[in-house]
C-alpha cells in the first residue's frame, strides 16, 4: 500500500520549464515501455503510432479565468473562475482578507460587477450582470489567462496563443490539457495521413489539478471534481479500435480521466456526468493502452496515476532519467510515451 511520500521526489528548480519552445513539437519525448528508456523528439511519435490506433484528445478551451477586483468596502480580491454553471452563474475562488457574504458585490476588472451567492465548499457562487454579454463573453473580454502556479511571469499574448491546444473548441477549463500542447496541425496532419485515427472527449480542468495531496494516506484524501462528456462518435471509434487490436492512446491525464471514468462498468459508455475518479496504484484500465503526458509535480495525484499506468518503480526510474538528463518539466515542458502495465 503506497503513501503520499512514496510519490515525492527532488526537482531542480531550473527543470521547470517557464516558457514553451517556439515550435510545439520540437519538445523531447521520454518512451516509457516495460522498463525500456528511450529518448526521442516529440515528432517521432508519427513513427511510434500504427494505421489503426486511435489517439483521443481532450477539445475543452481555457478560460480567461483569473480576475481582480474590488468590494464594496474598498477591499481587494482576487477571483478565479472553477466552473460556468449556467450563462450567468460561476463557481469561484475568491482570495480576500474577508471572505464577502451573500448578496456583496464585487467590481471586477474595473468592467463589471458580480454578487456573490452561497458557498458550495471551498467556492463562492457568482452571479453575473444581465447586461454586457453572457458569462463566457464576460471572461473572454476582461479576464485573464490562468497559467499555472509554478510559472512566474504573467501570461501575454504569446501565452494566450501557447496555452491552447490547437484543437481546443470547447470553454469551460481553467487549466490547459497540456499533453495536447505539443501537437501542432502539420503533426496532426502525419498522423492521419498514416492512418491514426483521431477523436475526442471534453473534460473541463479545474485549479484542483495543481491542489497538493495534504494527508499521508491516500484513502483519506477528497479528490477534486471535475465535469466531462464524452459523444457517441467517440465510443464508436474506441470500440472500432479496440476491435481491431490496435491501442487507444489518450493524450493527457485528462482525456484517460474522462475515457476512464465513463468505463467503470467496464465499457466505455456516452454521455456526461461530473467524475472525481482518483486513480492510483493497484488500478485496472478498462479502455487506455498508452498515455502521452507531460512531467507531473511530486506527491500529486497526477504522479500516482501515471505510477498505476506504467508501474511504479518503472515510473521512479523514468523521472531520475528525465532529471538527470535536462528534460524540461511541467505544463511547458516535455513529454511522456506511456504503455500500460496491464494490458
Amino acid at each position: 500500500m503506497y503513501s503520499l511520500s512514496d510519490f515525492d521526489f527532488d526537482l531542480p528548480p531550473e527543470r521547470i520549464a517557464q516558457l514553451p519552445l517556439p515550435d510545439r513539437s520540437a519538445s523531447r519525448l521520454l518512451q516509457l515501455d516495460g522498463d525500456q528508456i528511450t529518448d526521442r523528439h516529440f515528432a517521432d511519435i508519427v513513427d511510434q503510432l500504427q494505421p489503426g490506433d486511435l489517439l483521443v484528445m481532450n477539445n475543452t478551451r481555457v478560460l480567461k479565468a483569473r480576475f481582480f477586483g474590488v468590494k464594496e468596502t474598498g477591499g481587494q480580491v482576487e477571483v478565479l473562475v472553477e466552473r460556468v454553471l449556467d450563462n450567468r452563474t460561476v463557481l469561484a475562488q475568491v482570495r480576500a482578507s474577508k471572505s464577502p457574504k451573500p448578496g456583496n458585490r464585487i467590481r471586477l476588472a474595473d468592467a463589471f460587477d458580480v454578487t456573490t451567492g452561497e458557498r458550495a465548499g471551498e467556492f463562492f457562487t457568482l452571479h453575473f450582470p444581465e447586461e454586457g454579454g453572457d458569462v463566457f463573453e464576460l471572461i473572454e473580454a476582461h479576464g485573464r489567462l490562468p497559467l499555472p502556479p509554478y510559472i512566474e511571469h504573467t501570461a501575454d499574448e504569446f501565452d494566450e496563443q501557447r496555452y491552447q491546444t490547437v484543437y481546443s473548441k470547447e470553454p469551460g477549463a481553467v487549466a490547459a490539457p497540456t499533453a495536447g500542447l505539443h501537437f501542432d496541425q502539420p503533426l496532426l496532419d502525419k498522423l492521419q495521413a498514416k492512418g491514426v485515427k483521431l477523436a475526442f472527449v471534453t473534460l473541463h480542468v479545474g485549479a484542483g489539478t495543481f491542489q497538493p495531496v495534504r494527508v499521508e494516506d491516500l484513502s483519506a484524501h477528497k479528490m477534486h471534481s471535475e465535469w466531462y462528456t464524452i459523444a457517441q462518435e467517440t465510443v464508436d471509434a474506441v470500440r472500432a479500435a479496440k476491435a481491431a487490436g490496435r491501442d487507444v492512446v489518450a493524450v493527457g491525464t485528462t482525456s484517460l480521466r474522462a475515457l476512464e471514468s465513463a468505463s467503470q462498468s467496464g465499457q466505455l459508455v456516452a454521455g456526461s456526468n461530473d467524475t472525481a475518479l482518483f486513480i492510483t496504484p493497484g488500478y485496472t484500465f478498462k479502455t487506455v493502452t498508452r498515455l502521452i503526458t507531460n512531467f507531473h509535480l511530486p506527491k500529486s495525484t497526477l504522479m500516482m496515476l501515471v505510477s498505476a499506468f506504467a508501474g511504479y518503480h518503472e515510473i521512479r526510474k523514468a523521472y531520475q532519467h528525465a532529471i538527470a538528463n535536462e528534460y524540461r518539466f511541467f505544463s511547458y515542458g516535455d513529454a511522456m510515451l506511456l504503455t500500460t502495465n496491464s494490458r
